[in-house]
């Protein structure tokens, strides 16, 4: 009887040690998919440096839910969002609502979004102008950012995080 006993403390006591490494492993993921920086709608001031201090790609969409093309490419972001938290940042700003959270970037018409690659930099990719991206740069002539103006599919927008470094 003691050999039954031995035997189911050390079967339970792997089955503790397995689920506290699975736990440890899968903290980071569930902290990111779980913090509000990664929720999609901004409505207070945000610091671009910290969401790319998460070392994942990001796309900001600046638009309006009072914007036909903005409400079209709405459920497309909602969809990208849900699926890749954790994994990517995907935010949206209602620049007729806070437009105050637009000041600093380069927002003539809407729906513009803009592209940060996993490490921080402009996305750049060699196929920029078949995407219809523009390329803003400083006083120096250094890339800053890129934007896009207009919608994007779901499929776009996940072939470009890719391309950014998406993890998945």
């Amino acid at each position: 009887m003691n050999k039954k006993i031995t035997s189911t403390i050390i079967v339970i006591a792997i089955i503790i040690v397995i689920a506290g490494i699975w736990i440890f492993k899968n903290k980071n993921k569930t902290n990111n998919a779980d913090n509000s920086d990664f929720e999609l709608n901004i409505t207070s001031n945000f610091d671009i440096e910290k969401l790319k201090s998460y070392n994942l790609p990001i796309i900001i969409d600046f638009g309006s839910e009072g914007c036909m093309p903005c409400r079209q490419m709405a459920p497309a972001l909602k969809q990208v969002n849900n699926e890749l938290r954790g994994k990517a940042i995907i935010r949206f700003i209602d620049v007729w609502e806070y437009p105050d959270l637009a000041n600093g970037y380069p927002i003539e018409l809407i729906p513009t979004q803009i592209f940060i690659n996993k490490d921080g930099t402009p996305y750049a990719p060699k196929n920029a102008e078949e995407l219809e991206l523009q390329f803003v740069t400083d006083e120096q002539g250094n890339h800053t950012l890129t934007t896009h103006i207009g919608a994007l599919t779901v499929e776009q927008m996940k072939s470009m995080l890719k391309e950014m470094g998406l993890n998945e």
